[in-house]
């Protein structure tokens, strides 16, 4: 399983933060561990890569993703952040040995940046926060 946050700004953009050990950026999050929930998992991942304490809102995306090669099938949680201001952003600090920079971006950057899967999730995860619902996902794609 998989928790992560999604942060936006007043526009709508999503908070996506550059991994200094891969090419394609991600939200905040990452695995859920042992004997841990996954809002649990959201919000250590929250303290890890931001250096903030918050208390993730509502869930936004449940999205299965098949097995492949090397990996398991998985579950990924995405929680709402919130909105963050510039004050709410400055006090970011990310863990130099696992992200190089933090940026806004829109669904064009993020589908420049993102893999095309987390595209998807993180368009899905602006969408349900926009219209104040959830959705259900398979591989990013919509189940209904």
């Amino acid at each position: 399983m998989g928790a992560a946050v999604l942060f936006t700004d007043a526009t709508g953009r999503a908070l996506l933060v550059e991994p200094v050990y891969k090419d394609d950026w991600e939200i905040v999050g990452g695995c859920v561990d042992e004997n841990e929930s996954p809002r649990q998992a959201a919000i250590r991942e929250v303290e890890e890569e931001l250096g903030k304490t918050v208390s993730p809102g509502r869930l936004l995306v449940i999205d299965w993703v098949p097995p492949q090669p090397g990996r398991t099938e998985g579950v990924m949680y995405v929680y709402d952040g919130g909105v963050l201001d510039e004050p709410g952003t400055a006090d970011i600090q990310l863990p130099p040995d696992e992200l190089a920079s933090w940026a806004w971006c829109d669904q064009a950057q993020t589908e420049q940046r993102a893999s095309e899967l987390l595209a998807r999730r993180v368009t899905a995860a602006v969408r349900a926060k926009a219209e104040g619902t959830m959705f259900e996902l398979e591989n990013g794609f919509h189940v209904r």
